[in-house]
């Protein structure tokens, strides 16, 4: 939360924390971020984010209760980008999905529809 809200760099935008993985010994911690952008924008929010590592070690001082204040390491995690790609591929490459079974066939006559008598 302290990223969106009390960064104030302003290369820090459009950041997503993924996950974080923390050494045994929880003297580090390394926050994966996803980063909507070009690669150029990922590059200064991961300078920006490396920039503001020692305020958002402060901050999680404050809140936690250990011996040690994990020191962060940011790294981009493709992941989520990886995914959107690989449906964009499929989406080009397979037929479009049928309709459901149940659902009206709209070149059909329906039941429903007032029938004539004759």
């Amino acid at each position: 939360m302290a990223i969106l809200t009390e960064v104030r760099d302003p290369r820090v935008r459009d950041v997503t924390v993924t996950r974080v993985e923390m050494a045994p010994d929880m003297r580090s911690a390394t926050v994966h971020v996803s980063v909507m952008g070009d690669p150029a924008r990922e590059r200064l929010a991961l300078q920006g984010l490396a920039r503001a590592a020692g305020f958002l070690q402060s901050r999680i001082a404050d809140r936690i209760e250990t011996r040690y204040t994990p020191r962060l390491k940011f790294e981009l995690d493709a992941g989520v980008k990886h995914s959107l790609e690989i449906a964009r591929v499929l989406g080009e490459v397979l037929p479009p999905a049928a309709p459901p079974p149940d659902s009206p066939n709209p070149s059909e006559p329906s039941d429903a529809s007032p029938q004539e008598d004759a």
